[in-house]
């Protein structure tokens, strides 16, 4: 049932154009740290990736009915397939099979809409849901963390920049946090680096020609193999339960219903085509991302037009090589400040999600499913950070084979098929809008 959260603003009117697209630019400095990664680590282009995520965004903004404030990035739970069909066949082989997966979201949103997602969402209650979103924040921890560690002096003050804001700040000042936390401890580290040591490096931004200011994002063609499409439709099938865990943070963080509306049809379509539309560019998988559901949480501006905004813009920079560069000269630890709040408030969200649902934990069977969905998650997510240094296994994997499957995706299949099987299940999914 929906539960009533009140929003800073939540209205498009009420706001103002202006403020909006302020909104909208820091929804996309949330993303783009990243969003741009994942091309970084599987060695595709960061402006296609731009364009596909605005591109995909737009899409969602439309199928969902305007309701749902969800910024589509690219995936990371595709990373090990993408870089096996990559190294083994090349780069267009990998994006067929990135078509072949947001097809199978497609085919999942015509089950939920043939069978109802009543039936269907008695596999995912609260006490598996909740779990999960806080394993969205805290599975990322690690790399805000690590990020961080590049230099402490300028992540703790971006979080110290964040909190004042959103505590003491006033009016437009108050629901800017992420986008004045990067731009002022980015102005301290500029500071320093003008009179002592290098916090920054401006090497990328010397500009040789016109090409590297503007230039048309380097799409290019998928191809298709049978042995790699079933890869990834294998991986999509368990990126699935990402997708409705994330569908219930935003939902749990806007006091809305999501699933029952626009309902999951909806937004595994909007996924699900954004996905495929992606790899017919050149472009990676793409995920509702938790980035920018923290930044929501944090500001509680509600409005899904900011999002279409933030799409908008994406697009624009897409064709900006020299943003990218500038983007590049932020340092890490800044994002990694930022990024220690918006994992945090997505944990948060998900402990809330089991407060407010009263999951009874003097339950045993209760305590088992929770228990084994969060440490399964870390477990792998911490062993496979540990055990190497290879940017795919860095990320939380378990192989099966070829086929590589992330801490989060196994650790949700595991709390689905341990709460189908234990009996005592009380839970009633509330279809109300």
């Amino acid at each position: 049932m929906e539960k009533k959260v009140e929003g800073i603003y939540d209205g498009f009117k009420e706001l103002g154009t202006g403020k909006m697209m302020v909104l909208g630019l820091q929804h996309v400095f949330a993303m783009f740290g990243a969003t741009v990664l994942v091309p970084i680590i599987c060695g595709m282009s960061i402006s296609v990736t731009l364009f596909c995520a605005g591109i995909a965004t737009i899409w969602f903004f439309f199928i969902t009915k305007k309701k749902v404030p969800v910024f589509l990035g690219s995936s990371f739970a595709f990373i090990g397939a993408i870089l096996g069909a990559a190294g083994t066949l090349g780069m267009p082989y990998a994006t067929g099979g990135i078509v072949s997966a947001g097809l199978t979201y497609v085919v999942f949103a015509l089950l939920f809409l043939i069978f109802g997602a009543k039936r269907i969402m008695k596999l995912f209650p609260p006490v598996v849901t909740g779990p999960i979103i806080m394993l969205i924040g805290l599975g990322l921890s690690y790399f805000a963390f690590n990020q961080a560690s590049n230099n402490w002096i300028l992540a703790i003050l971006t979080i110290i920049i964040v909190i004042v804001v959103n505590i003491w700040g006033k009016g437009m000042v108050k629901i800017l946090p992420v986008l004045i936390g990067i731009f002022g401890s980015y102005i301290v580290a500029c500071i320093v680096t003008a009179i002592g040591p290098a916090w920054v490096n401006f090497e990328g931004l010397k500009i040789a020609s016109f090409s590297d200011v503007l230039a048309v994002p380097p799409f290019f063609l998928p191809k298709f193999d049978f042995s790699t499409m079933l890869t990834f439709i294998v991986v999509a099938v368990a990126a699935l339960v990402e997708h409705i865990g994330d569908i219930c943070a935003i939902g749990a963080t806007c006091g809305k219903n999501f699933i029952a509306d626009p309902g999951l049809t909806r937004t595994l379509l909007g996924d699900g085509i954004g996905t495929s539309i992606a790899g017919m560019l050149g472009g990676p998988a793409n995920t509702t991302y938790s980035e920018n559901t923290g930044v929501v949480a944090l500001t509680r501006v509600y409005d899904p037009k900011v999002m279409f905004i933030a799409a908008c813009i994406a697009i624009i920079l897409s064709f900006v090589s020299i943003f990218e560069a500038f983007v590049n000269t932020i340092p890490a630890a800044i994002i990694g400040g930022i990024s220690i709040v918006l994992y945090g408030m997505i944990t948060a969200t998900g402990v809330r999600t089991v407060v407010e649902s009263k999951v009874d934990f003097k339950n045993m069977r209760n305590v088992l499913v929770a228990a084994l969905i969060l440490v399964t998650g870390l477990g792998i997510q911490t062993s496979s950070a540990m055990g190497s240094n290879s940017a795919e296994l860095a990320w939380g994997a378990v192989k099966v084979g070829s086929l590589s499957f992330s801490g989060l995706a196994t650790a949700a299949i595991v709390g689905i098929v341990v709460n189908a099987i234990l009996p005592g299940k009380d839970y009633e999914f509330s279809e109300e809008a």
